[in-house]
């Protein structure tokens, strides 16, 4: 079977499984569409854009696969798999190691992909090198400004309210990201670079990125474990987002902040299927070597010395 990029001749392909995908990245799914879909196939013709695409052709059916990168990011993400039909392929674990190559071509350390723990994709991926570090569950939040938001007076709301994040509260909402994250999380979950999202104008102890497209609206909340009211605060970010245009809106719940989902439940939220967040490590070639220093001919470096231990018999 030869693996090659998608190219325009592919486009029967396309359009024959375009119902018939495996999405792996939820947020971008759940806010510009289907990968395959119209939304989906322009995002191609972005050059600036790190969205790669192959086909894996031989046998009976073809498979398809695709990698999406944002410039400055550590990690890369598998965006989808086509046929769902077909996950059982025995050449699909080699697909999946061609689009972690091609994020590696972007210096992209780690590779990510979100998978329902139902999903008949884990062997494929676990042959491809990738294991599970964390679960998540999104939330859709549509509705629950409806029975809590309107329960308090407007004074109320201004002192539950948030901000957009600006670059001043970044040392904030990263030290907020450190106490929150697992230590071990940290290199494959960076903390934020980039001022996007929602800030608390309070104490600066919850923050929400956001990621926002043509279907829907997916805040990632940080919000620190000793935070009192955290329901009604949740309730006024989602009442009082900007330009919401009658767009779905929806809370990713990583494994680390679980204590959070009742708290959800409470609200109305409604839950969608459970996720094994999975991660490949990318080994990368350093081309561009530094030479080491040399010690200073007028500076003089004492050996260390080891010296055995004497115990009595």
């Amino acid at each position: 079977m030869t693996i090659r990029s998608l190219d325009l001749l592919d486009l029967p392909v396309i359009a024959r499984y375009r119902n018939d995908v495996l999405t792996l990245d939820s947020t971008r799914a759940l806010t510009r569409g289907g990968p395959l879909g119209a939304a989906g196939l322009l995002a191609y013709v972005n050059p600036a854009r790190h969205l790669y695409a192959a086909i894996a052709n031989g046998g009976e059916s073809a498979l398809l696969g695709g990698v999406i990168h944002t410039r400055g990011d550590s990690f890369a993400k598998l965006l989808y798999l086509a046929p769902s039909s077909h996950l059982d392929h025995s050449q699909l674990p080699a697909l999946i190691d061609h689009l972690s190559v091609q994020a590696g071509e972007w210096n992209a350390f780690h590779v990510l992909a979100e998978v329902d723990e139902t999903s008949e994709v884990f062997p494929a991926l676990r042959v491809a090198g990738f294991s599970v570090y964390a679960w998540q569950r999104l939330w859709d939040v549509s509705l629950i400004e409806k029975t809590e938001s309107n329960s308090h007076s407007e004074n109320e709301r201004v002192e539950l309210g948030w901000r957009r994040t600006q670059s001043i509260d970044l040392p904030a909402v990263n030290n907020l990201h450190y106490q929150i994250v697992p230590p071990l999380l940290h290199p494959i979950e960076p903390a934020p670079s980039r001022p996007i999202g929602f800030v608390h104008a309070e104490n600066l102890k919850c923050y929400a990125s956001l990621s926002a497209g043509m279907y829907g609206i997916v805040l990632t909340p940080f919000i620190h474990p000793h935070e009192q009211d955290v329901s009604e605060k949740i309730s006024a970010l989602v009442a009082n987002l900007p330009d919401r245009r009658g767009r779905k809106v929806y809370l990713c719940v990583r494994s680390y902040q679980t204590w959070l989902e009742p708290v959800l439940e409470d609200l109305g939220a409604q839950a969608l299927p459970r996720q094994a967040v999975m991660v490949k490590h990318l080994t990368r070639l350093v081309k561009a070597g530094q030479p080491v220093r040399t010690v200073p001919t007028n500076v003089s470096v004492q050996t260390s010395q080891v010296s055995r231990m004497k115990t009595d018999e």
